[in-house]
C-alpha cells in the first residue's frame, strides 16, 4: 500500500470519535505503533475490532487522562476487575478499554516532523489521540487500517 497524506489520514481517523481503544502499543518488531479499537464504545453492541498502525513511530508520549484526586481513590486491586465503577468518584480499570472522546486531532506538522521528513525522505506527521483514560502522542509516516479476525494478539511469548 501506498503512503497516505494528511487527509486520508484525517479521513481515518474521523472513524475513531467514540470508539473504545481497547489496546496501544508498539509492535513486536518496535517500528510501528498499534491502536486497537472496538467498533463502539458499549460493548454490547458487537461490533468487531479493527487496528490502526502508525508506521514508522519514533515517538509516542502516553498520558493519563485520569485526574490525580481520581487515581488517590482508584487505587484498589478490586478496580482491575471491576467492569462498571460503584460510584462516579473511582476509575473501573477493568472496563477493558476507553471512550475515545473526543477522539483523534488533525495530522499536524512541526519542526520536528520537518526535520524527520528530511532527513528520511517521507513525511511525517503528529496527531494526538485523546481517550477518558489516556492521551496519545503520536509522530509517525505512514498509517493503515485494517479489520482484526478473532483470536488476534499483538505478542505471544514465545516457546
Amino acid at each position: 500500500m501506498s503512503a497516505v497524506n494528511a487527509d486520508e489520514i484525517e479521513q481515518a481517523l474521523d472513524d475513531l470519535f467514540d470508539q473504545a481503544l481497547v489496546y496501544h502499543g508498539y509492535t513486536d518488531y518496535m517500528r510501528d505503533y498499534e491502536v486497537i479499537v472496538r467498533g463502539s464504545a458499549d460493548p454490547e453492541a458487537g461490533q468487531g475490532h479493527r487496528r490502526y498502525l502508525f508506521r514508522h513511530c519514533p515517538r509516542v508520549t502516553v498520558t493519563s487522562t485520569v485526574g490525580p484526586d481520581v487515581w488517590a481513590r482508584s487505587l484498589d486491586e478490586a478496580l482491575l476487575h471491576q467492569e462498571t465503577p460503584h460510584d462516579d468518584a473511582v476509575y473501573a480499570w477493568g472496563v477493558r478499554g476507553q471512550a475515545l472522546y473526543p477522539g483523534a486531532g488533525k495530522p499536524e506538522t512541526s519542526r520536528e516532523t520537518r526535520r524527520w521528513a528530511s532527513r528520511l525522505g517521507v513525511p511525517f506527521y503528529e496527531i494526538t489521540l485523546e481517550g477518558n483514560g489516556h492521551e496519545l502522542r503520536l509522530m509517525f509516516s505512514d498509517l493503515t487500517v485494517s479489520d482484526l479476525a478473532a483470536g488476534y494478539t499483538p505478542f505471544v511469548v514465545p516457546a
